[in-house]
């Protein structure tokens, strides 16, 4: 019997150096390839961070505007808007300036390879066309004479906002989308045989985002003062897809299309606190950014 444990134990120790043997020349070999083929930095992102910055054009649905305070409460239809686009300009790179026209803020981390979180902030510009007739419904009191009346929303009542003496609204600095994205990121350089990603690299990348609004609403409504301030005033949630293009492992250019709903419905109109308006529409962003990603 202790011949033969003796025999077992002598051919366990021996398969077991074998199969030592066998893995630290595994492992040798394959740290002698790394050091002859390092892998690309671009191969991976787990742990990587990013930012972005960069400009938009935007586009939004028709919405109802409901506007209601003391001796008013009164629903405009399917009110027209525009955004206020400035296209090529040193406002997007002077520091001084760089907040004043439509711009896209970003910062995001890799959890792996794939996908990434991220929080940014939208800066969309919403100007309601002022040369335009509005079906309007509700009731405007004889505190302001000019426009007082009771307009049925099943009548055909319209107002004229051309003149603006009814009627200035718009959310200019800005329609600020506070959000946070959750992405997916695909290397699809193959598909257009791109081998060295160190030096150029395409990517595609979709994603889902929500966050809240922070508007900052230029309104004078009814002949009522002015209004113009920061207020948070609902929520947004977006979709968005986009091409990037990696240089040099680690600058990038990123074009994204991004949409989304956005419902406000505590928007200060004056200064009267009384005075409220909500509205949600659908949006759509043109978005072009350029970033740096960099290992943390």
């Amino acid at each position: 019997m202790k011949k033969i444990f003796l025999f077992t134990s002598i051919i366990i120790f021996g398969v077991t150096q074998i199969l030592s043997a066998q893995e630290n020349t595994k492992l040798e070999a394959k740290t002698s390839e790394e050091k002859i083929n390092p892998a690309k930095f671009t191969a991976h992102n787990k742990g990587k961070m990013y930012i972005f910055w960069g400009g938009n054009r935007e586009s939004f649905s028709k919405s109802d505007i409901h506007f209601r305070g003391n001796d008013y409460d009164f629903t405009l239809y399917d009110v027209e808007a525009h955004d206020k686009g400035k296209g090529w300009h040193l406002d997007y790179a002077n520091p001084a300036r760089m907040t004043i026209p439509q711009t896209n803020l970003r910062i995001g981390y890799f959890i792996n390879d794939h996908y990434n979180i991220s929080i940014g902030f939208d800066h969309m510009k919403y100007v309601m066309v002022q040369n335009q007739i509005a079906k309007i419904g509700g009731v405007v009191g004889n505190s302001y004479p000019d426009h007082a009346g009771v307009y049925l929303p099943s009548g055909n009542n319209t107002i004229d906002l051309t003149d603006g003496s009814f009627l200035k609204f718009e959310h200019t600095d800005g329609l600020n989308y506070v959000n946070t994205e959750f992405c997916r990121v695909d290397d699809i350089s193959k598909l257009f045989k791109i081998r060295n990603t160190d030096k150029f690299q395409l990517n595609l990348t979709e994603g889902v985002g929500c966050g809240f609004l922070y508007p900052k609403t230029n309104s004078t409504l009814l002949g009522k003062e002015r209004h113009d301030d920061f207020h948070v005033t609902g929520f947004g949630v977006s979709v968005k897809a986009g091409l990037n293009f990696t240089f040099f492992k680690y600058f990038f250019v990123q074009t994204e299309i991004k949409g989304g709903y956005i419902n406000m419905n505590d928007i200060r109109t004056s200064n009267s606190p009384s005075d409220k308006a909500s509205q949600s529409f659908f949006f759509l962003q043109k978005i072009i950014a350029f970033g740096g990603i960099f290992s943390i």
